[in-house]
């Protein structure tokens, strides 16, 4: 059974995709930006998206790989769109951010795992 923290992580992880896939598809002139950068926003967007994802679904690597896969698919997707193009560079960066989420997902599931006491038989 998952927890209530799951639940809660999983329904962040649905409406932070919503919104990429919203921010990603509509004309460029209604987007809100950070100022941070197209870069930036995409590699904070999707470590973000992968973080909430892995406590959801403690499969980081799955996660990730989905996630990066999906930078590329939505990246591509707006070329269909008459105001937008595809840029290699920031799928790549939204890709980096999951990776590294995934990544250090991993790592902090190994770690606790070897520090949790061994059962006694």
């Amino acid at each position: 059974m998952r927890s209530a923290r799951a639940k809660w992580a999983g329904l962040c992880a649905a409406a932070l995709i919503a919104a990429i896939v919203v921010a990603s598809l509509i004309p460029a002139n209604m987007q809100l930006r950070t100022g941070m950068g197209w870069l930036t926003e995409h590699f904070l967007a999707y470590f973000a998206l992968t973080a909430l994802f892995c406590l959801a679904w403690p499969r980081p690597l799955l996660v990730g790989g989905v996630l990066m896969a999906f930078s590329g698919a939505l990246e591509a997707l707006q070329g269909l769109t008459p105001d937008r193009v595809p840029d290699l560079p920031t799928a790549l960066s939204g890709a980096g951010g999951a990776l590294l989420a995934a990544l250090l997902a991993t790592l902090i599931i190994h770690a606790a795992r070897r520090l949790r006491p061994k059962e006694r038989a």
